[in-house]
């Protein structure tokens, strides 16, 4: 069966919602899928913050890998919604479970991450 643009979305909604439940659940419960805004969007998920700063998540389920491209996208939501970083979740075939999707992210970006850790 091909995927339509409607099985895409739907898709993609359902692995937005995987995420969001499983970080608010192992988290912060106030972590949840974002409503999208357009041009302006801010990331899939919204409430992740570390030390009062935001972090953007974005969220993709593709049979192809795009990461420069995500990334991309990642790096201009964590703009629009002032952000300390943005991470790409991206699904790792063979596995449903939440917990062992990828999460893609720049080394400065991991640094940023681990020095807010660590102050």
């Amino acid at each position: 069966m091909t995927r339509t643009r409607q099985s895409a979305k739907a898709a993609g909604a359902t692995f937005e919602r995987q995420v969001a439940d499983y970080l608010a659940a192992e988290v912060d419960d106030r972590i949840d899928r974002r409503v999208k805004t357009g041009r302006a969007d801010k990331g899939d998920i919204g409430g992740i913050r570390m030390r009062g700063h935001r972090i953007v998540a974005e969220c993709k389920n593709h049979a192809r890998l795009d990461l420069p491209g995500w990334y991309a996208e990642a790096e201009t939501e964590c703009a629009h919604d002032d952000a300390l970083l943005g991470v790409v979740v991206h699904k790792r075939r063979g596995t449903a479970k939440p917990e062992h999707q990828w999460v893609t992210m720049s080394l400065g970006d991991l640094a940023r991450l681990l020095r807010e850790a660590n102050a």
